[in-house]
């Protein structure tokens, strides 16, 4: 059975191309809010009673009739650093607007954001994809523009409770050109984003408090096909992984609502983590719905070039300018790179980690440290590096004792689990935990001589495959001696000498 679809006929075995735009969220890590002088964030030194329900908000905030709004000069430079760290195009001149819908946690009634003429528009960001990251492709951003953010509703059973203390928090949304067709693509746009806000220092990036939050335009269409299909739009998810799931499910659904005659309804959606699924929220607003008109209180936000070229000469080095120079001074691969630069805190423990060496393969060890099983218990307890027991001594001393062969990779994986979870090393720091854990590798050629010959001669067959010619088998007697070490053996010697008694 066929139909028409976009105007293309469809079957079963239709191949369908899908068509991702992202609209992310990004917290400003000002001191204040974008309109009021209320905190927009709890700061060193403060109590947790500071930060206590509705404790944040002032008659601004709360839409109190007769106050007026008045523009955070901060929260702007950020906005416009923004822009330039993306490759956008500054508007010198921007206009405030309002943007009318009724919800419990607005209590304006409306929402003061960007429409018509937005403070950056037309960048682009280059991703990485493939294995590797071999393969860069150019993401368009369409705009940014500054809004503030709404309050947050409680929901208990039978009523609802209200805190403001999020109500004009100053957000940048980073608004996506319709480029991407994979859910790779979407998470490797939304990790190079991130990398760029945090590294800039204009976002906290707390993925947890909502600090950089995604919403996902999907929609599916025939490949070939020049028109857009019906999408929806998976709201505020705060996890890069999640997007991506968030993204593999939709495009699916789609593909079964239209191959079995259903038709794609635009309309607002929320991702279910735990089911991994995304449900109906409400049918989508069209920008007429909102009736948009520039906000009388606030006159247009005019910027002077002067102060752009002052914002853009205050950069920092930037993560693909950092993942460059990574390559080139500590030899790493692309892949390494980027990955060690997706982070500042990451790329800063990594620099402290390698300062003052000049081998190459040990700043290759350190990065394959840091990239391996530290990122994996880093993500596991969803913190940062310097929020974590790891110091970047213990991680140089680790990399040493690698490189000069005295602990072994399988060695280190169990160290980084202790470092991770003891606060306080005991003195001696990694070698000492080597001692007390008895994870010296052996070198000894004598103790290792006996244990391999055993396994050979406990393992007639497999000898004799790999006296056949079958040389790939060598890997067995290779795991075997790992397993009877437990992990300790030198891996090239012991590969050598197996290889040596197997050949005698």
């Amino acid at each position: 059975m066929s139909f028409q679809y976009l105007g293309q006929e469809v079957d079963a075995n239709t191949e369908f191309e899908t068509v991702i735009g992202l609209e992310v969220h990004v917290q400003l890590a000002t001191d204040s809010k974008i309109f009021s002088k209320a905190k927009s964030r709890l700061l060193e030194g403060d109590s947790v009673s500071e930060e206590s329900v509705n404790a944040n908000t002032t008659e601004i905030c709360a839409g109190h009739p007769g106050t007026l709004p008045s523009l955070n000069k901060k929260a702007v430079e950020y906005a416009i650093k923004a822009g330039l760290a993306t490759n956008c195009k500054i508007n010198l001149k921007s206009i405030f607007s309002r943007k009318h819908y009724f919800y419990a946690d607005l209590p304006k009634g409306y929402q003061i954001s960007q429409f018509d003429l937005p403070v950056c528009e037309h960048g682009s960001l280059e991703v990485e994809l493939g294995e590797n990251g071999a393969i860069s492709k150019k993401i368009g951003i369409t705009r940014i523009h500054m809004e503030e953010d709404a309050g947050k509703s409680v929901h208990l059973s039978g009523f609802s409770l209200i805190n403001l203390n999020r109500a004009g928090t100053p957000l940048v949304e980073v608004v996506s050109e319709p480029d991407m067709r994979t859910p790779e693509e979407a998470g490797a746009y939304l990790r190079k984003l991130y990398a760029i806000v945090t590294c800039i220092g204009v976002c906290d990036g707390n993925l947890q408090e909502g600090n950089f939050r995604c919403d996902a335009n999907v929609s599916v269409r025939p490949k070939g096909s020049t028109k857009l299909g019906t999408r929806t739009e998976t709201k505020n998810v705060n996890s890069f992984r999640f997007v991506e799931k968030a993204i593999e499910y939709e495009m699916e659904r789609q593909r079964q609502v239209i191959l079995s005659g259903g038709k794609i309804i635009q309309e607002t959606r929320l991702y279910d983590s735990q089911k991994n699924q995304t449900f109906s929220m409400r049918t989508k607003e069209e920008a007429e719905d909102y009736r948009y008109f520039p906000d009388p209180d606030l006159p247009p936000l005019i910027i002077e070039q002067s102060q752009v070229d002052i914002l853009r000469a205050s950069l920092p080095e930037l993560p693909d300018q950092k993942r460059d120079r990574f390559i080139a001074q500590f030899g790493l691969t692309k892949y390494d790179a980027t990955m060690i630069t997706a982070g500042k805190s990451l790329a800063q423990f990594f620099e402290t980690t390698v300062l003052g060496s000049a081998d190459k393969n040990f700043s290759k060890i350190a990065a394959n440290l840091l990239n391996g099983e530290a990122v994996r218990l880093l993500h596991e307890a969803g913190i940062e590096i310097n929020e974590s027991n790891f110091k970047p001594q213990h991680f140089s001393e680790l990399a040493k004792m690698i490189n000069d062969k005295l602990v072994s990779s399988t060695a280190a994986k169990q160290i980084i689990a202790i470092l991770f979870s003891e606060s306080t090393p005991e003195v001696g720091g990694v070698a000492g935990i080597v001692d007390r854990e008895g994870l010296k590798q052996v070198n000894d050629l004598s103790a290792l001589e006996p244990i391999i010959e055993k396994i050979i001669l406990d393992n007639p067959k497999q000898a004799e495959e790999f006296r056949s010619g079958k040389e790939k088998i060598i890997g067995f007697f290779v795991g075997q001696a790992m397993k009877a070490t437990q992990g300790k053996a030198n891996p090239g010697m012991l590969q050598d000498l197996v290889i040596k008694k197997l050949k005698e």
